[in-house]
């Protein structure tokens, strides 16, 4: 059974956004400075994409037949950079570049590698008495 064209119009347009976005998109290629500190950019990807389409059947549409179809399909991507991550002497840190957090949740989420880092100071500074 032959496929619909609108199958087509959707694996074309999903085959396409594939190409735009991949993981290194979202966390970028990482940058090494002379000094040994590595930058490794993240960014936030939005996309959507819509397909539609009609068969223009005409007064005897033949079942099976290529039947006159028309159809298109559009694809939006955004692509916003948020944070830095820096990892110098094998400390990593996380700049957020981005808005301040308008939930809590959010800013919870904004708090954890700073907060992991306490807990291992605090942690740290127990194993040394």
């Amino acid at each position: 059974m032959d496929r619909h064209p609108i199958g087509e119009l959707i694996d074309t347009t999903m085959r396409k956004l594939r190409e735009i976005v991949d993981v290194n998109t979202i966390v970028g290629q990482q940058i090494t400075t002379q000094d040994g500190i590595t930058i490794i950019p993240v960014s936030k990807v939005t996309l959507g994409f819509g397909t539609g389409g009609t068969d223009f059947s005409g007064k005897n549409p033949q079942p099976g037949k290529d039947n006159p179809f028309g159809g298109g399909s559009a694809a939006g991507v955004n692509i916003i950079p948020v944070a830095f991550l820096v990892i110098r002497d094998g400390n990593v840190k996380l700049l957020s570049i981005s808005p301040p957090a308008s939930t809590t949740v959010d800013r919870l989420i904004e708090l954890v590698p700073e907060l992991v880092d306490k807990i291992k100071d605090m942690t740290s500074k127990d194993t040394d008495e």
